[in-house]
């Protein structure tokens, strides 16, 4: 899914202020970093992922524990924040807001580490807290953390609404959504909705997509093997280069583990790149054969371009656009790495593309992949500082652009070819209004069932030919995707 924004997924800006009074000065410990770089997501309204990439390349003196301590309390404290504000604000008496940013963050960490992370001893969490506390507003604001937090551990959590009596309220207070959005999972996904809810709890996984253009899967098992001999790693039986998460993650605290893969040989010879399962299916729904001509028009990083240049045994002749020219830097970068031939990448915005001329078959793409800039519901366990940005009203505002964007590609589309879009996300806007719409609107394109039903792919599909990965029962992140045939007996507009 390419972003709207400076990340994947539609929402809020990220954005790199770099405020002075924000900071804790020399970072010492995984915990001091992770208050930085969540002070970095609320007040600058950053993406976590790239603060907390930046925070750890500049901490290079940081041990591996305190690497891997630091990444859990940011992502971990993103994912519970509603949860940890309203046992804090219980506590306070009042809300945590009314707190300063730095205090807020320090009782924010700590309580996480209390409630949800078993392997820290309470009394540590608490102390160094304290100590936090202190250097930002002394003995007495050390004192009053403390107090906080010394109640937390005498009381606990107070109850959670029962989910089997109060979904909607469980799904606010416990799994953190909004209101709104509690009310649209419970719409949208009826009885997974509580699934839903569970799967925001734990830390996306770790896929990596094996890359046939830079050897085989048995010469990649060798070399993964190598550094982390204790490791095993499949493929999964379903995605074909697809390598199961479990067999590269043996344990989630051990956070080092997590870039690991990225330190390897085989990485940087581009033996394979990282890339989850849902957007691993999107290539294949697409999919390609040599001597086609294909367009990404929502590149990113051109994660799924380097992969239709896999499946199409890199015989084929690939275009990536993208909006933002650091996204087309990476995506070339990536492509070298990954050993992808006959690729342009280049700066465009679909939203500014023009139809080809009448009879200018040229320019038309056998097969145009549209992986659209939309909500982000289904990557919420990856960007969980998201959850509290997100508004009820960008999903109408994305719809529009999804379908703006398809009005642009459908003429580029030759004869015969295929449209592929996809969104990462599951609500009914952007998914199968969405395509009801698009056929409507253009009569000579039809859904095409993307697998047949011998292959594994098969058991994505649903009634209507549509493509769904769940993390709940795929271990995917919740992709939805459709391949859309046009006539070839139409002439082309």
């Amino acid at each position: 899914m390419s972003g709207a924004s400076s990340s994947k997924g539609g929402g809020a800006r990220g954005r790199s202020v770099g405020r002075s009074d924000l900071s804790f000065g020399p970072v010492t410990n995984g915990r001091e970093l992770a208050r930085g770089v969540l002070l970095r997501v609320e007040q600058d309204v950053a993406w976590a992922n790239r603060t907390l990439s930046t925070a750890l390349n500049a901490a290079s003196s940081l041990s591996s524990e305190d690497r891997g301590l630091a990444t859990e309390l940011v992502y971990g404290s993103l994912r519970r924040q509603t949860r940890l504000d309203r046992v804090l604000s219980a506590f306070l008496g009042r809300s945590l807001e009314s707190q300063e940013p730095r205090v807020r963050t320090i009782l924010r960490v700590a309580a996480y580490q209390v409630l949800f992370l078993s392997r820290i001893p309470a009394y540590a969490a608490v102390n160094e807290a304290v100590e936090a506390a202190k250097k930002v507003g002394g003995p007495k604001m050390g004192g009053f953390v403390n107090a906080v937090l010394r109640r937390l551990l005498r009381e606990g959590e107070p109850a959670l609404p029962d989910p089997g009596r109060d979904l909607t309220g469980y799904l606010v207070e416990g799994a953190g959504l909004p209101v709104w959005l509690a009310t649209l999972v419970r719409e949208e996904l009826g009885a997974d909705a509580l699934s839903f809810a569970r799967s925001l709890e734990a830390p996306a996984p770790l896929w990596l997509r094996a890359n046939p253009l830079r050897g085989s899967w048995e010469e990649l098992e060798a070399s993964l093997r190598e550094p982390q001999p204790e490791s095993s790693a499949a493929p999964t039986g379903l995605a074909p280069t697809a390598l199961a998460p479990s067999a590269l993650l043996p344990e989630a605290f051990k956070g080092d583990t997590l870039t690991r893969p990225f330190d390897s040989e085989a990485f940087r010879r581009g033996a394979f790149a990282v890339q989850d399962l849902g957007a691993q299916v999107v290539a294949h729904v697409c999919g390609a054969q040599p001597g086609e001509r294909i367009l990404d028009a929502c590149a990113g990083h051109g994660g799924k371009t380097a992969h239709l240049a896999a499946l199409g045994n890199n015989q084929i002749d690939l275009v990536a656009w993208d909006r933002v020219p650091g996204k087309v830097s990476e995506a070339q970068e990536a492509f070298t790495r990954l050993g992808v031939g006959h690729a342009r990448a280049a700066v465009r915005d679909v939203l500014t593309v023009e139809p080809p001329p009448a009879g200018a078959a040229g320019e038309l793409f056998d097969r145009v992949l549209l992986d659209a800039p939309c909500s982000g519901l289904g990557v919420l366990r990856r960007h969980p500082e998201a959850l509290l940005r997100r508004e009820a009203a960008s999903l109408t505002e994305l719809a529009e652009t999804q379908r703006a964007m398809l009005e642009r590609l459908a003429p580029l589309v030759a004869p015969g070819g295929v449209l592929t879009y996809a969104v990462c996300t599951f609500d009914r806007a952007e998914t199968t209004e969405i395509v009801a719409w698009f056929l409507t609107a253009h009569p000579d394109f039809a859904v095409e069932r993307p697998f047949a039903g011998s292959s594994p792919l098969a058991v994505l599909l649903d009634e209507q030919g549509h493509v769904r990965t769940w993390p709940w029962r795929d271990q995917a992140d919740a992709f939805f995707a459709v391949r859309l045939r046009r006539r070839s007996s139409d002439a082309v507009r």
